[in-house]
């Protein structure tokens, strides 16, 4: 098998060469941008937004839940604390994937960053979710504690709603720089990103959440029956709940390992076909990074090609494909002789 990033006249190793445009290719519209590092980019800025908002909201929901005893606002609390911790392990998974490969690690740490979106939606499921259910139980079966001072819990919730509604606002600007026609589910399911899929369920759960909050405080509020609290609380947990498994299985499948888009199957099978004489026999791709694609082709070649000839038309592919689908960092492309059917 031939490494793609080897120059033909045994010059560079693969990896001195990925990151680069091709010569045949500068000036071609290539630059080295794709939807997944503009993705990053997006992610980053809307982790920040969610962040910043979850930190305020967080502090103001716990002092809101010492004055007024609301289990619903007690459990938005935590909540916040947990989305603001999701949100520093996104930050941190960023950082970990940009190290440079190793020798241990030689096509990097790209998935550091499924890693770290996973532990998210382990938090999210227990601190989040497991704890709200809790409250939420401990509440209802406990009937001697009322909301004292509710208004302080409904102003609180309302102010936190437009917050996280700017939040949210932030994340779908950022998404749907790189969602293009796709519906939102498909983008969630389809996304090798992690970060702006995670982000956008946590600011819809969170707002979701607070808005069971307000129904709960204030159906508390005006019957003075502290039940509709305590089953606002569970709604949020199995809300938290729900999400977590959505994100689990989502980011499951990044973990294993996930193809290219059908999107850019395409563009690199054309790529490879383009001059008109390379055949084809089977391509694999595999995501070793939300940024980072490695393709694995078989092609056919004839008999009578020199083997001059094949490092030439091999060395094209490679270009073609790198210029088509920036983020193929990693191509390998097997010669092989077509077998004839007698």
């Amino acid at each position: 098998m031939r490494d793609g990033g080897r120059d033909p006249a045994g010059g560079l190793r693969a990896h001195d060469r990925l990151v680069q445009a091709p010569a045949p290719y500068a000036g071609r519209g290539f630059t080295g941008r794709n939807d997944d590092e503009m993705a990053t980019e997006g992610g980053t800025k809307a982790i920040v937004a969610a962040l910043l908002a979850n930190t305020g909201i967080a502090i103001s929901k716990f002092v809101a839940a010492g004055i007024t005893g609301s289990a619903s606002m007690l459990a938005e609390g935590v909540h916040s604390v947990a989305d603001a911790a999701n949100q520093v392990l996104l930050l941190i998974g960023g950082k970990a994937s940009r190290k440079a490969a190793s020798p241990a690690h030689p096509f990097g740490y790209g998935r550091e960053r499924y890693i770290y979106a996973f532990i998210v939606s382990i938090v999210l499921f227990s601190i989040g979710g497991v704890y709200a259910l809790y409250e939420g139980y401990h509440k209802l079966t406990d009937h001697g504690h009322g909301l004292e001072t509710p208004l302080v819990a409904v102003i609180v919730l309302v102010v936190a709603i437009v917050l996280e509604s700017f939040s949210l606002r932030t994340a779908v600007k950022e998404s749907n720089a790189v969602r293009g026609k796709q519906s939102w589910v498909r983008f969630i399911k389809g996304s090798r990103s992690p970060e702006l899929p995670v982000i956008l369920l946590e600011d819809i759960g969170a707002l979701v959440g607070l808005i069971l909050a307000l129904f709960g405080v204030g159906l508390t509020w005006v019957t003075g029956n502290s039940v509709f609290d305590a089953l606002g609380t569970m709604s949020i947990g199995v809300l938290l709940v729900c999400i977590a498994i959505v994100l689990a299985i989502e980011i499951r499948s990044m973990l294993i390992g996930e193809s290219a888009t059908l999107e850019d199957i395409a563009a690199i099978e054309g790529a490879i076909k383009q001059d008109g004489t390379s055949l084809l026999i089977h391509l694999k791709t595999l995501h070793i990074g939300p940024d980072e694609l490695l393709v694995a082709a078989k092609v056919g070649i004839e008999r009578t090609e020199t083997g001059e000839e094949v490092a030439a038309e091999i060395d094209a592919a490679e270009a073609r494909i790198r210029a088509a689908v920036p983020k193929a960092k990693l191509i390998y492309i097997e010669p092989d002789i077509p077998r004839v059917s007698a």
